[in-house]
């Protein structure tokens, strides 16, 4: 009877709450924007640059580096600052991606704009791809993040990063553009939330920001300290009471304390909830300091690292394996029953207790409730990628297979001990160039082209006996209407799922 419910699973349209806008520009290269302007345009002499401002920082490098905070000026004024973050990271030091976090200088917007239009990001030194699936996984995670293509377009202070990371690290993994442009406490909460499952050893974060802002010299030097002071408390309100406290001094001709408060903020709140992370101050200066320096109108430049403390636990990383405990899962299906019948009888959803509640069960994921009814398909609903700690998210998922999903009545009081409950809990969406790539019963499907989707979970294949081109053809035609080879030309993205039930 399972089997007769699995393939009716497959065969049904699966109704799946995804915002996952595709690339406009896929395959496109951003061209470096501000080459011969911030930096030297000719390979040989860029890379003979960075390599002197790395070697000269007088930094010794060490494992375990989760962060950086560096300026994004001209390499004149700021780049031996710079060099003294990127100093620190191992030379040849391996991560899976690097987060680039800056300020939006050219356009006005109350968001996160995530590349979505460009593969690679090109520099005198080479192209560094674009890390296009953990984009779309954040542009599916929260309205918060869409793509806006004047906010990447000439835009400085991510690009400035790439040759630096060139030099040291040799090999650069796929990077993910992100420009700030709100400086709304609550959204960038929001987007802490979202990166949070990514802020793990496994992945590097670039944060891009200038500190003062066009006082004299001798008030940015003043001014700068406080604001580093505020950083290195490694929280949120110390950063804070630091940007008040200069604000309140009314220091001739400040603008900004930091140009890239928000990025910065959005790091502390990250390190605040991990716990593992130290912040440390590597080194300072001003434009005032470069020979060609006015000492009478100043910006600041810190350099900052975040490092892991040798022993801490870090959090799972985002593209591990998912693993659930027997006790996470039986909480799990309580809260995805409980929802339900809390709904019937007209109470709101209620909360766990947070002594209950584990890292896995406060983490983003993405989830899929399906109800069973005596072998039957009764309702399933599912977000691909998570917008919220997981037990909100199957909570909120349970309610909607019952009440929501418009193949089938709404559950009602006398239905519901007669329903089973099945949960899939699954991991972030990783981008594949190649069918191949997909290992059938292990990995789900996601197929995007232009406005169209659609998905099956991984455990239609292993109980449809499909061959890889049967799944992806049924979910082409039958799921995201593009016919049966509509695969052959769209984003194809996969994702693993822990699937358990009830007994």
């Amino acid at each position: 009877m399972k089997n007769v419910f699995k393939l009716t699973l497959a065969l049904l349209v699966m109704t799946a709450h995804v915002d996952c806008t595709p690339s406009r520009e896929a395959g496109k290269v951003r061209p470096a924007a501000v080459a011969g302007q911030f930096y030297e345009a000719d390979a040989d002499s860029l890379r003979a640059g960075v390599e002197r401002y790395i070697g000269s920082a007088g930094i010794r490098p060490v494992g375990g580096v989760q962060a950086l905070i560096v300026p994004h000026a001209g390499y004149v004024y700021s780049g031996a600052t710079a060099g003294k973050a990127f100093a620190r990271l191992a030379p040849g030091a391996r991560y899976e991606r690097v987060f680039l976090i800056g300020p939006s200088h050219r356009a006005a917007f109350d968001g996160v704009s995530v590349e979505r239009g460009h593969s690679a990001y090109a520099t005198p030194l080479g192209s560094v791809a674009v890390d296009t699936a953990t984009c779309a996984a954040l542009a599916g995670a929260d309205s918060l993040f869409r793509y806006l293509p004047e906010a990447h377009e000439g835009e400085h202070c991510l690009e400035v990063e790439l040759p630096f990371l060139q030099v040291r690290l040799g090999e650069v993994p796929p990077v993910v553009p992100l420009i700030v442009g709100t400086h709304d406490a609550g959204k960038l909460a929001r987007m802490a939330d979202a990166l949070r499952p990514y802020f793990t050893g496994a992945n590097l974060f670039v944060i891009s920001s200038d500190f003062s802002h066009y006082p004299a010299y001798a008030d940015a030097v003043d001014a700068d300290g406080r604001t580093a002071r505020g950083v290195m408390t490694g929280c949120l309100d110390g950063f804070v009471d630091a940007l008040a406290d200069n604000a309140r001094r009314r220091i001739p001709r400040l603008a900004t304390s930091a140009c890239g408060q928000a990025p910065i903020a959005v790091l502390l709140m990250l390190m605040e909830r991990d716990g593992g992370v130290d912040m440390e101050h590597l080194g300072y200066s001003n434009s005032g300091d470069a020979p060609w320096g006015d000492t009478a109108r100043v910006v600041g430049y810190h350099a900052f690292a975040a490092v892991r403390r040798a022993g801490s636990a870090a959090p799972q990383a985002a593209a591990g394996r998912f693993a659930l405990t027997a006790g996470e899962k039986a909480l799990l299906l309580n809260v995805a029953r409980r929802s339900i019948a809390d709904s019937l009888a007209g109470r709101s959803a209620q909360p766990v207790g947070e002594a209950r509640l584990t890292p896995a069960l406060r983490a983003r994921c993405g989830a899929f409730v399906t109800l069973n009814e005596g072998g039957r398909l009764r309702g399933c609903i599912g977000n691909l990628v998570g917008r919220r700690p997981l037990w909100q998210t199957v909570q909120a998922m349970a309610r909607a297979a019952a009440f929501e999903d418009p193949r089938f009545r709404p559950v009602d009081a006398a239905a519901l001990p007669a329903i089973s409950i099945e949960i899939s809990v699954l991991s972030p969406l990783r981008r594949i160039s190649s069918a191949s790539e997909l290992e059938l019963g292990r990995h789900g499907i996601y197929i995007v082209k232009g406005s169209r989707s659609g998905t099956f979970l991984p455990q239609v294949a292993a109980d449809t006996g499909w061959t890889r081109e049967e799944f992806l053809g049924h979910c082409a035609r039958d799921k995201a209407g593009l016919g049966w080879d509509g695969w052959r030309d769209a984003e194809l993205y996969v994702y693993e799922a822990e699937v358990f039930g009830e007994e």
